[in-house]
């Protein structure tokens, strides 16, 4: 196993090293959450219509996600701390053009490049938190890292609420973005101070020193960054997911499935064919065969299929159906997110303990708070109770969230060898991303549909039952592996086991 090189075990820099990361990932996840408030502002100030107000949602998701594995490879070849730096300034320098944009084609120009810095950045803090922390440390690590994603789910419209009520419509919206810009600079600035001087320096190829030949000794010299595999797997990804995030193009945007899904096959041929001429692949495919890590995969993008989706229904059914504004329709999932900040972390300091039990208890238990919110809006329909206990049940689907998604990825990366910890944590992102991409398509298709024929009472429910299954669905697949892991407890030992290995790294 490579060594693990931590910061100042003495503990100034470790105590620093994870804010460092964490501040700047919160960030970029605000530009996720934040900006479905800002759309009717940014409509009547740039004179925007439909196409354009959701590629500002889309453009910054899609790229995003395509970049989110190659980003995760480079910064495993080339130095972490190098991404992570060059990411928050792209992110920076995007933000600053979308505050500033004077038209919709420039808005969603810049908030493209935003999506680049995101896709950059995100992949290296998963990167960092497996090279620098172990044990139980790092358990911790991903649970404030889960903490980050719940607060920054809470904050973000509130926060874009907040500055349109505050400096109006046109400004509002704008300083929703330019806030951005001084967290950026503190963050790099913030980088450069407090990382570790290991996170600056590139691995090469598969984890070896920069120019080094690869140790199948078939002469491939230099830094080995496989850029064929990335463009055919960032091709793939936008393929995949264009069709399920601008459905509303027309029937013709499914044709174009296929070919991501053919793309797919090219890119596994690829980087078989890489590996077997000495080459190292951008994403190594053995690691497909590390059961936690497969398992890991497919059920958070299943979970994120049915998750993500709840919170439009919710805040369509509050606005649409009962005629709430949007900042009270904000409000209603900020208890959910907020306790699901503290369970992360709590969550975080146990998951070595306690393993895969953990993330489906967390699956079962958001399963549990969205019934009971159908049942809240079923009976608001037929006996008058108020739709805002709904605020009350999805506290379980906020519990459930805070203990499913970062105890996954710690389970899921504890396998993993630390090469291309990078790589397979944009794996896991990017599964997510396609998760919440397919869910958003599905199942608030149908949550429309429903709307249209029966009304929101019945719409609301549907796509909230929709939800729950899908969820069922992810529960599913981590019994598999839970049972997986059981019955090979005894016998399975793989170097790379880094969060299994004891406490080292504990801060």
């Amino acid at each position: 196993m490579p060594e693990l090189h931590r910061p100042d075990s003495g503990d100034h820099g470790h105590r620093r090293l994870l804010p460092t990361l964490l501040i700047p990932a919160f960030v970029s996840l605000l530009a996720v959450s934040s900006v479905n408030v800002i759309l009717t502002s940014v409509s009547h100030s740039l004179k925007a219509g439909g196409g354009g107000l959701q590629l500002v949602i889309s453009g910054y998701a899609l790229v995003f996600g395509v970049v989110l594995v190659p980003a995760g490879r480079a910064g495993d070849v080339l130095g972490r701390g190098r991404l992570f730096a060059v990411g928050m300034l792209v992110f920076g320098l995007g933000s600053l053009a979308s505050g500033l944009a004077p038209s919709i084609m420039t808005l969603n120009l810049s908030r493209i490049v935003m999506g680049v810095g995101s896709g950059l950045l995100n992949p290296q803090v998963t990167g960092m938190i497996q090279q620098y922390y172990t044990g139980r440390a790092r358990g911790r690590a991903y649970g404030l890292f889960g903490g980050v994603i719940g607060v920054s789910v809470a904050v973000g419209p509130v926060l874009s609420g907040a500055l349109i009520g505050w400096l109006g419509a046109d400004w509002g919206w704008r300083a929703s973005f330019l806030i951005n810009v001084p967290f950026v600079m503190a963050g790099i600035w913030a980088a450069r101070r407090y990382l570790p001087a290991s996170a600056w320096g590139g691995r090469g190829a598969g984890g070896r020193p920069p120019h080094s030949a690869p140790a199948s000794g078939a002469g491939r010299i230099g830094m080995d960054l496989d850029p064929v595999g990335m463009t055919l797997l960032a091709t793939a990804t936008l393929l995949v997911m264009i069709p399920f995030m601008e459905s509303s193009a027309g029937a013709w945007i499914w044709l174009i499935e296929p070919a991501g899904v053919g793309v797919v096959g090219v890119w596994v041929f690829w980087e078989r064919r890489y590996r077997a001429r000495g080459g190292a692949p951008m994403v190594d495919l053995s690691l497909f065969a590390i059961p936690s890590f497969a398992y890991g995969c497919l059920a958070i993008a299943v979970y994120f299929l049915g998750y993500t989706s709840v919170w439009i229904i919710i805040a369509q059914y509050l606005q649409d159906g009962l005629g709430a504004s949007a900042l009270a329709s904000g409000i209603v999932g900020v208890p959910a997110s907020l306790v699901g900040a503290v369970a992360a972390p709590l969550a975080g300091r146990r998951v070595i303990g306690v393993g895969r039990t953990m993330v489906l208890v967390g699956m079962l238990l958001g399963v549990a708070g969205l019934l009971a919110s159908v049942g809240v809006i079923h009976m608001h329909a037929v006996a008058g109770w108020s739709p805002w206990w709904i605020a009350l049940t999805l506290l379980a689907l906020g519990v459930g969230q805070g203990i499913v998604v970062s105890p996954n990825q710690t389970l899921s990366l504890a396998d993993v060898p630390l090469e291309y910890a990078g790589a397979a944590g944009g794996i896991l992102q990017t599964g997510q991303r396609i998760g919440t991409s397919i869910g958003i398509a599905a199942i608030t298709g149908v949550t429309f549909r429903a709307a249209g024929a029966s009304g929101w009472d019945t719409a609301a429910q549907t796509g909230l039952l929709a939800a729950a299954v899908v969820i069922i669905a992810s529960a599913a697949v981590a019994m598999v592996d839970l049972r997986a892991s059981r019955s090979s407890r005894s016998t399975r030992s793989r170097p790379g086991r880094g969060s299994r290995d004891g406490d080292a790294g504990e801060s």
